[in-house]
C-alpha cells in the first residue's frame, strides 16, 4: 500500500531527511506538507530514542516539526549503514542535514560524496555560520542568531538592554529559506539534469530577515535602535491601552493618520503644527502617543476595533494564543487542523500558511515512532526481505 501523501504537488520527489532539532525539520516539513515521499532517517544509537534537542517524540514540538513523513532507522557510523544510505541516496532525489559542516565529511556523506553516485541529486545544509568561514565549525543555535544577526538590538524597549523575540525566528528562517533553495533547485535541474548544493545558516537566515533596518545601515548609515512597540518610521504606529486592554494601531501616511485622528475625536491633531508631517510627528511621538492614550483609554478594544476599521484605519486586538485561535477569521482560515492517527490521540497542529488551488496541502500521517517504516522503505528502495533480515541482525537498521 502507497505511503498517503499531504498534496500532489511534490509528490514526484523523494527525500532522505537527516535533520534534526529545528531549523532542518523546519525545512523538511515544507516538503513533506506539499506532498514529497520523505523519509527521515532516525539515527540507530544508543541515545538514538531521547531525542534530547528536540523534545519528546510525543510532546507538541516534535509532532509539529515531523508530521506527514515516514522513518527508518539507520546506523551511519557502520560502513554497511552507510552503504544502505549510498543506495537510498542514489534513487532520491533531495538530501537534506543540519550537521555541523565538518561532520558529514567525517560519514561519507557530503554533497560531493554523494553527487558521485548520484548527479542529480540536490543537497540542503544549514548550519549556524556557514559551510565554511572564521566560524564555520562554530555550534549555532537561535538565540546566539538573533544576537549577532542584530535583532536583539532593535528589539525590547529602549534602556532595557536587548531583547530575544518570543519565536526561534534564525532557525524557522533558515529552514523557509532553504526549503525555497531546494525548490528553486529541483526546477533548475529540470533544465540541466544537475542537481546542486544548496546552502544557509541561521546567521544569514536572521540577517536577511533585518530587511529595511538591514538596508538603513547599508544605504543611508543609521544604525536602527530600540523602539518598543512603536514602529520605526510610521507614526503613529503602537501599542496602546484602552478602558479593557491594549490595542495597535498602525497610521502610513498622512491620510489614515487624519482618518485615525477624526474616528478618534481628536480631528484637529493632525493640524496641530507639532503633529502634521512625518518628521514633525517622529520628533514629537512621545507626546503624540501619550495624547492617543488619552482618547483610547475611553473605550474598549473590541470598540475601538470596530470604529477604526470602519475609518479605515488599520488596527487589531492583542491576543493571547488561545484567543488568536478562537478568533473568528484564525477559525474560518481553517490553519489549526486535525491529524488523523490510528490510536485516535488528539492531534491538532498548525497547517501550511498558503493555499494551492488544484493541488491543496493536508494533515495525512501522524509523526512516526521511532524507524516506524524502516521494513517497508527499504523493501521500496529494492532491499530484498534477506538484505533488510540481515541488516536488522547486524544492528546497522
Amino acid at each position: 500500500m502507497p505511503a498517503p501523501r499531504a498534496s500532489q504537488a511534490l509528490s514526484r520527489f523523494t527525500v532522505l531527511d537527516l535533520t534534526r532539532v529545528r531549523a532542518g525539520p523546519t525545512c523538511v516539513r515544507q516538503l513533506a506538507d506539499w506532498g514529497a515521499n520523505v523519509i527521515k532517517i532516525d539515527a540507530l544509537l544508543e541515545d538514538a530514542g531521547g531525542e534530547q534537542l528536540g523534545g519528546a517524540r510525543r510532546g507538541s514540538d516534535f509532532q509539529n516539526l515531523h508530521r506527514n513523513k515516514r522513518a527508518m532507522t539507520l546506523n551511519l557510523k557502520d560502513p554497511r549503514g552507510l552503504e544502505t544510505f549510498k543506495r537510498l541516496a542514489k534513487k532520491a532525489d533531495v538530501v537534506v542535514e543540519n550537521f555541523r559542516p565538518d561532520v558529514k565529511a567525517k560519514l561519507g556523506i557530503d554533497y560531493e560524496s554523494l553527487r558521485q553516485i548520484n548527479p542529480g541529486i540536490v543537497y540542503g545544509s544549514i548550519s549556524g555560520f556557514g559551510q565554511d568561514g572564521p566560524y564555520h565549525k562554530r555550534p549555532g543555535f537561535d538565540q546566539i542568531a538573533q544576537g549577532m544577526g542584530g535583532l536583539m538590538s532593535i528589539t525590547g524597549t529602549p534602556g532595557e538592554g536587548p531583547m530575544r523575540v518570543g519565536i526561534p525566528v534564525a532557525d524557522l528562517t533558515a529552514g523557509l529559506f532553504c526549503a525555497m533553495g531546494i525548490l528553486t533547485a529541483l526546477l533548475e535541474r529540470d533544465v540541466s539534469g544537475e542537481g546542486q548544493w544548496v546552502q544557509t545558516s541561521l546567521l544569514q537566515a536572521q540577517i536577511f530577515m533585518l530587511d529595511f533596518q538591514a538596508s538603513r545601515w547599508l544605504m543611508e548609515q543609521d544604525v536602527a535602535k530600540q523602539v518598543g512597540n512603536d514602529h520605526p518610521t510610521s507614526i503613529p504606529t503602537g501599542v496602546f491601552r484602552t478602558s479593557d486592554g491594549y490595542i495597535n494601531i498602525a497610521t502610513a501616511g498622512g491620510k489614515i493618520w487624519e482618518r485615525c485622528a477624526q474616528a478618534l475625536g481628536a480631528p484637529e491633531l493632525p493640524k496641530r503644527p507639532e503633529y502634521a508631517t512625518a518628521p514633525d510627528r517622529s520628533r514629537n511621538r512621545k507626546e503624540l502617543n501619550a495624547e492617543i492614550n488619552k482618547l483610547t483609554e475611553k473605550k474598549s478594544t473590541d470598540s475601538w476595533v470596530k470604529e477604526l476599521n470602519a475609518a479605515g484605519v488599520p488596527c487589531g486586538p492583542i491576543y493571547s494564543i488561545d484567543q488568536m485561535f478562537d478568533d473568528e477569521q484564525v477559525k474560518h482560515l481553517g490553519i489549526a487542523q486535525d491529524v488523523p492517527n490510528v490510536e485516535n490521540r488528539p492531534i491538532r497542529l498548525v497547517g501550511q500558511p498558503f493555499k494551492l488551488s488544484r493541488t491543496p496541502s493536508k494533515m495525512v500521517a501522524p509523526p512516526p515512532e521511532f524507524g516506524e517504516q524502516t521494513e517497508e522503505v527499504l523493501a521500496e528502495f529494492g532491499f530484498s526481505a534477506g538484505e533488510i533480515a540481515e541488516l536488522r541482525q547486524a544492528k546497522v537498521v
